[in-house]
C-alpha cells in the first residue's frame, strides 16, 4: 500500500530517463510537471504524472493507503548535502567573535582555535554524548529538507578519536532515516604535537589509521585538505594510494586558500569530486573537463569566513558540471540548510534558480555516488521528497531566502 499525493503546483526535477549529472548548459534546465500527481510505495517513486491522466480507473489501479491534497504547492526530491561535518562537539561562537573583530582564520588557529580547538572538544567527550549532539543536528537538517547526507571525520587527528567520530556516524546511519554516507578525514589538520613533523603524521594516517577504518568498514570515502598550510599534493597523492587500496574513493578538500594543487591530484586519483574551489583558476578548470570528478562548492563557508567566491559561472560557461553542498561545520560554516545554500549561490555565485536546484539534488547525489537512487524525481528511485507551503513558483524558493517554506517531509516513502 501506498501514499498518492495528488493537486501538486508543480513536481519539480522528473526524469522520464534519468541522467548521473549535469554539466554546463544543461544545469539551466529543469524538467518540472504543473498540476501533478504522485505515488509513493514501498519506499519508492512508484508512478508520477498529470492529474488529466490519472483517471479513476488508473486510481483504483493502484494500492492506495494515504492519500494528500498538495493544491498550491510544490514537490522537491530532497536536497543531497554531499560535504559535511557535522558530527562535532560543542560549538565555536567566541571564534565568531574573533572574526568579527577582525582576526583571520590562520590567527585564530594560532591562538589554538580552529580544527584543533573542535578536536580537544571532541576528544573529551563520550561516544554517547557525540552521537546525542549530532543527532540533534541531523534533525535539524531533516526538517530543513535534507535527504543525504555525506559526513566526515576530521575532529580526531589521532587513532581512537577519528575511530570514536566515524562510529557516531555509523551509528547515524543505523538510526536515521535519511541517506548516510561517511568520509574518513584523518588528514583534516596536522596535529599540535605534530607541528614541525608532517611527514611523520602522514605516516600515522597511512599506516594505522587507515587500516583500522577499513578493518571496521566504517567509511565510503577518503578525503584530504590539500591547501595551503595543510597538506600538499605529495601528502595528498600518498594518502589516497593507501586508501585506495581499501577501496576508499577519494575526494579532496582543494584551494580554498590558495591554487593548492589538490584539483590536479583529485583528478589524477579519480575523485568523486573536489570540493570548496574558491582558488580556481583556467588551469583547474580545463584539469576538471571531461573527468568523472564533481566540483563542490560551498559557498556557505566562503560566506562565513568572507573568501573569494567561486567562480561558478565560469566553470558552468566552460561545460563543468557543478554541486553544492553545506560544509555544516562549528568553525566556518555552521549550518545545514540547504535552501540558503541554493539563495547564497543565486545571490553570491550569479547560479541561476534551475542551476541552484540541479546543483542541490542531482549533481550532489552524483557527490556522493547516489544519483542512480536519489537525486530526482523518476521510477524506482528513493522515495526522499519535501512538499512545500503554498509558493507562487520553485524560483521562490531561493528567493525567499529567510523563509521557512517546506511544510511536509517524506523520507524513504514515510511522512517524517
Amino acid at each position: 500500500m501506498g501514499l498518492l499525493i495528488r493537486n501538486i503546483k508543480g513536481l519539480v526535477q522528473t526524469e522520464d530517463n534519468p541522467k548521473i549529472r549535469v554539466c554546463g548548459k544543461e544545469m539551466a534546465v529543469l524538467n518540472a510537471i504543473s498540476d501533478a500527481y504522485l505515488f509513493l510505495e514501498n519506499g519508492l517513486i512508484s508512478d508520477f504524472g498529470y492529474m488529466r491522466d490519472l483517471k479513476k480507473a488508473a486510481i483504483k489501479q493502484l494500492r492506495i493507503k494515504d492519500d494528500i491534497d498538495a493544491s498550491g504547492k510544490f514537490i522537491f526530491p530532497s536536497f543531497c548535502d554531499s560535504h559535511t561535518h557535522l558530527v562535532y562537539a560543542g560549538s565555536r561562537e567566541t571564534e565568531f567573535k574573533d572574526k568579527v573583530k577582525g582576526l583571520s582564520y590562520k590567527e585564530i588557529a594560532k591562538r589554538g582555535g580552529g580544527i584543533l580547538n573542535s578536536a580537544k572538544k571532541l576528544h573529551e567527550t563520550s561516544e554517547d554524548e557525540l552521537f546525542e549532539q549530532s543527532m540533534v543536528r541531523i534533525d535539524e537538517i531533516i526538517s530543513l529538507g535534507t535527504g543525504a547526507v555525506e559526513i566526515k571525520s576530521g575532529y580526531g587527528l589521532n587513532l581512537n578519536d577519528e575511530l570514536k567520530m566515524l562510529r557516531v556516524i555509523k551509528r547515524i546511519k543505523e538510526s536515521a532515516p535519511l541517506e548516510v554516507k561517511a568520509t574518513f578525514l584523518g588528514a583534516h589538520a596536522v596535529p599540535e604535537e605534530f607541528r614541525n613533523k608532517r611527514g611523520k603524521y602522514v605516516d600515522l594516517v597511512i599506516n594505522e589509521m587507515i587500516p583500522a577504518v577499513a578493518a571496521e568498514q566504517l567509511a565510503d570515502f577518503i578525503d584530504v585538505f590539500c591547501d595551503r598550510g595543510f597538506f600538499t599534493p605529495e601528502d595528498t597523492e600518498r594518502i589516497l594510494m593507501a586508501g585506495l587500496k581499501y577501496d576508499l574513493i577519494p575526494k579532496i578538500h582543494a584551494n580554498e586558500l590558495d591554487f593548492s594543487g589538490g584539483v590536479q591530484a583529485g583528478v589524477k586519483y579519480n575523485a568523486l569530486s573536489v570540493d570548496h574551489l574558491e582558488m580556481t583558476g583556467d588551469s583547474e578548470i580545463k584539469t576538471l573537463k571531461e573527468t568523472g570528478t564533481m566540483p563542490t562548492l560551498l559557498p556557505g563557508s566562503a560566506f562565513f569566513l568572507g573568501l573569494p567566491d567561486p567562480p561558478a559561472r565560469k566553470m558552468i560557461d566552460a561545460g563543468l558540471p557543478v554541486a553544492l553542498a553545506s560544509d555544516y561545520n562549528p568553525g566556518s560554516s555552521p549550518s545545514g540548510n540547504m535552501k540558503l545554500v541554493m539563495s547564497l549561490a543565486c545571490i553570491k555565485l550569479k547560479m541561476l534558480p534551475e542551476e541552484a536546484i540541479n546543483a542541490v539534488t542531482i549533481n550532489s547525489a552524483y557527490a556522493m555516488g547516489l544519483s542512480d537512487t536519489h537525486g530526482s524525481i523518476a521510477m524506482g528511485k528513493v522515495a526522499n521528497i519535501f512538499i512545500t507551503k503554498e509558493i507562487p513558483s520553485y524560483e521562490f524558493m531561493p528567493y525567499a531566502f529567510g523563509s521557512d517554506l517546506i511544510d511536509t517531509v517524506i523520507l524513504k516513502g514515510k511522512v517524517i
